[in-house]
């Protein structure tokens, strides 16, 4: 049984990992192949909210003047979150990234 048990939670992590990695790709994967795990569902979440920091990183890039700089900001930051969300998947447990999990928390599927 412990086989089983410690085999499932690799597999979470896996899919974890997949789903913050591969952004809105592994959203996708998750929520197809692991809709009903909490542990990845809670990572794809946050993959998904940190898609959308990046999409706005690229759309405030069209703001005259300052959206060049802002635009940087925001890529540099999403880019934190998203490393932040690689170890937080693979570390077994769920754990919040700041900002984005109060977000993230809000998404029900």
């Amino acid at each position: 049984m412990k086989k089983e048990t410690k085999k499932r939670d690799e597999d979470s992590k896996l899919f974890a990992f997949l789903a913050t990695f591969l952004s809105i790709v592994g959203f996708i994967i998750a929520l197809i192949a692991k809709k009903n795990n909490k542990y990845v569902m809670h990572y794809a979440k946050q993959s998904l909210v940190i898609f959308i920091i990046f999409i706005i990183s690229a759309a405030i890039k069209v703001i005259p003047f300052i959206g060049k700089v802002a635009s940087v900001i925001v890529y540099v930051i999403a880019f934190i979150f998203w490393l932040f969300s690689w170890i937080y998947a693979l570390s077994g447990k769920m754990k919040e990234i700041p900002f984005v999990s109060q977000y993230s928390e809000k998404i029900n599927l």
